[in-house]
C-alpha cells in the first residue's frame, strides 16, 4: 500500500497576507468609493500588466525601489520586474497610447504592486494602490485639483480629521542650487524623506556621508525644512532664502497659487498645511509634492500621496508628457481604520437572512429571496433546512442586520417574522409588504 502523500504546511511568505471577509468587505467598499469620486472629477480606468520587462522599471524610482523590486528571468529568459507603482507603469502606457488618447489625459487605477521591503505596521510586501493622475499638460490648475481630489477623497471615505501637507520640490533645489549644491540633490532628497523616520541627527549624518555636506551646509538646510508658521509668512521667508535661484522662487510662487486656489475652491486651512520637511522619496518628482496624515493617527504615516513628474514619460518618448497625481494607500488607510476600530464587525455582503425550515417549499423560498433582490436588497439563503437556533446563530456570527423567519404558518397566513438582530426585536410583516419593511430597518 503506498505511503499517504506528506501534508503540506499551509503558510503565507513573510510580508504578504490572506484577506479575510471582515477586511475584504470594507476595503473592496473604499474601493467602490475612490472610483465614485475619481469619476466625478472625470478621471477615467485603465489597467497595465502587473509584470513589465526590466529596463521599463529600474533606475526609474529610487535606489530604494531598486533594490525592493522583484525582478527574474520568465520562461522566455526574458529580464522582467514585478511593478513596485502604478506611476511608472502609466507613463510607459501614456508613451504607447497617447496618440489615440490625447492630452490631457485623466485616469484612475487601482491594482496591486509590489515592494520587498521590511514589513511594518500598515505596510505589506503587497498591497493595493488606488491612483489618479492627468498627463499632458503642466497647468497648475491640475495640482490644485489634485489637492481637491485628496480632499474630497478622504471625506468620501468618512475621515473629517486630516491633514494634507504640501510641498514643492522646485523649493527644495533651488536651495541646493542658490548653495551650490544641485548636483547633489538626489542623495539630499532622498535622505530628507527619512526625516520623520530615522530624526535630524541621523538625516544630518547621512547628508555629510552620501551628499558630501559639510555639517553647516546640513544643518542650514533642515533649519529651511523647518520653517513654521502662517503659510504667507513662510512663503516670504523662503522666497529671502532663494537668492537668485529663478527655480526656487518659481517654487515658491506655485506654492502661493496652489494654496490660494485650494481656498477659493473650499478647501479648509485646517486641512492643508505647507510643510518643507516633505520631499517624497522617489527621484521623478519635479514639483508640488503631497502627503496626507490622519490627525487622529499620524503615526501610521501619510494615506495619499503623490505630487508632479514633469519629465518621466521622456524616459519612454520623444513626446513631453508632463504629469501630476497621487495614490490612496489603502491597505495602510485600512490598518488604520483598524486601529481608530472605524470598521464594521461583518462577514456579510447581504443585509438579510433568509433561513430554511420547511424543504418542501425550496422553490417558495428562492421565490422571496428573488423577488427581494429584483427590489435592489440583499439576500443570503441558508443552504440547509436546519434548527432556527443554529441558522439565527450563523446569522448573527456574520453581522446581519435582519433575519426573515418563514415557517408552515407563516406561509399559509402569507405573512413572514422580520427579526432585527442586534436588538432581538421581531415584527409580523405581510410578504407583500416585505421590501418596504426591510428598507425602513435598514
Amino acid at each position: 500500500m503506498a505511503d499517504a502523500p506528506q501534508k503540506i504546511q499551509p503558510r503565507t511568505l513573510k510580508g504578504f497576507r490572506d484577506i479575510l471577509p471582515e477586511l475584504a468587505i470594507p476595503r473592496e467598499r473604499l474601493v467602490v468609493q475612490a472610483c465614485e469620486v475619481y469619476r466625478s472629477f472625470g478621471f477615467v480606468p485603465i489597467d497595465t500588466p502587473a509584470l513589465e520587462y526590466l529596463e521599463i522599471l529600474a533606475g526609474k524610482g529610487s535606489d530604494e525601489t531598486d533594490k525592493q523590486m522583484y525582478r527574474f528571468q520568465d520562461g522566455g529568459g526574458r529580464d522582467v520586474g514585478m511593478r513596485f507603482d502604478l506611476t511608472i507603469p502609466f507613463a510607459r502606457f501614456c508613451a504607447q497610447h497617447i496618440g489615440e488618447l490625447g492630452t490631457p489625459f485623466k485616469r484612475y487605477h487601482i491594482a496591486h504592486i509590489w515592494r520587498a521591503e521590511k514589513p511594518q505596521r500598515g505596510r505589506y510586501r503587497e498591497f493595493m494602490q488606488c491612483d489618479f493622475d492627468t498627463i499632458g499638460t503642466e497647468s497648475l490648475s491640475s495640482d490644485v485639483e489634485t489637492l481637491l481630489v485628496i480632499h474630497d477623497l478622504l471625506l468620501r471615505l468618512g475621515f473629517e480629521g486630516f491633514r494634507v501637507r504640501i510641498n514643492n520640490r522646485k523649493v527644495l533645489s533651488g536651495y541646493l542650487e542658490e548653495k551650490g549644491l544641485r548636483d547633489r540633490s538626489v542623495p539630499v532628497l532622498r535622505a530628507l524623506d527619512k526625516l520623520d523616520k530615522i530624526g535630524e541627527e541621523k538625516v544630518i549624518a547621512e547628508l555629510e556621508r552620501e551628499a558630501g555636506m559639510q555639517t553647516g551646509d546640513a544643518q542650514d538646510f533642515l533649519r529651511l525644512t523647518s520653517v513654521s508658521g502662517a503659510p504667507e509668512e513662510v512663503l516670504g521667508e523662503v522666497a529671502n532664502l532663494m537668492g537668485d535661484s529663478a527655480l526656487g522662487q518659481r517654487g515658491v510662487e506655485e506654492l502661493r497659487t496652489v494654496l490660494t486656489a485650494a481656498r477659493d475652491a473650499g478647501v479648509p486651512d485646517s486641512r492643508v498645511a505647507l510643510d518643507l520637511s516633505i520631499a517624497r522619496g522617489l527621484d521623478y518628482y519635479t514639483g508640488t509634492i503631497y502627503e496626507t496624515l490622519l490627525d487622529d493617527l499620524p503615526s501610521i504615516g501619510s494615506v495619499c500621496s503623490g505630487g508632479r513628474y514633469d519629465n518621466l514619460a521622456e524616459l519612454y518618448t520623444k513626446q513631453r508628457l508632463p504629469g501630476v497625481g497621487a495614490s490612496l494607500g489603502l491597505d495602510r488607510l485600512l490598518a488604520a481604520m483598524e486601529e481608530l476600530k472605524l470598521l464594521e464587525a461583518r462577514t456579510s455582503t447581504a443585509s438579510v437572512l433568509v433561513p430554511f425550515f420547511e424543504s418542501e417549499r425550496l422553490g417558495d423560498y428562492l421565490a422571496v429571496c428573488a423577488r427581494l433582490r429584483r427590489e435592489g436588497i440583499d439576500v443570503e439563503f441558508y443552504p440547509e433546512p436546519k434548527k432556527l437556533g443554529a441558522q439565527l446563530k450563523y446569522a448573527d456570527r456574520r453581522g446581519f442586520p435582519l433575519a426573515l423567519i418563514i415557517g408552515n404558518d407563516e406561509w399559509e397566513q402569507g405573512q413572514c417574522q422580520l427579526k432585527v438582530l442586534e436588538s432581538g426585536e421581531t415584527v409580523s410583516v405581510s410578504l407583500e409588504g416585505l421590501a418596504s419593511a426591510i428598507r425602513d430597518r435598514l
